[in-house]
């Protein structure tokens, strides 16, 4: 219940979409990820133990700048998906909903129980 809502270093960096480039690399996929471009996830910095394309390089073909490019067209997704996620609270009417359907269901079955007995 008392617990912050900040995420710890490196959670808490700011992950901004990356911008568009001509010889993009894996981590501007990375990028397109973090910021929620890709309508996977929110935008948040997500630390993970290797980058993208480290296997690839490690294995002798690393990811050509033309194969990014086609991922990060491919992987981009459109405004009204990254509008249903709801990141940051835009419908901020749900969680009073729910916890008022919640109360009035609570109230209607001490009611009918009152009535029984």
């Amino acid at each position: 219940m008392l617990r912050s809502e900040t995420p710890p270093p490196p959670g808490n960096l700011d992950s901004h979409e990356p911008p568009e480039n001509d010889r993009p690399n894996a981590a501007q996929l990375k990028g397109d990820i973090n910021s929620g471009r890709t309508g996977d996830k929110i935008e948040h910095v997500d630390v993970g133990a290797a980058m993208l394309g480290t296997c690839e390089e490690a294995g002798g073909a690393p990811p050509t700048s033309q194969e990014v490019k086609l991922a990060r067209k491919n992987e981009a997704a459109s405004e009204r998906v990254r509008d249903a996620a709801d990141p940051h609270g835009k419908r901020s009417w749900t969680l009073p909903l729910y916890g008022g359907v919640l109360a009035a269901i609570c109230v209607v079955l001490v009611v009918g129980l009152m009535l029984i007995h």
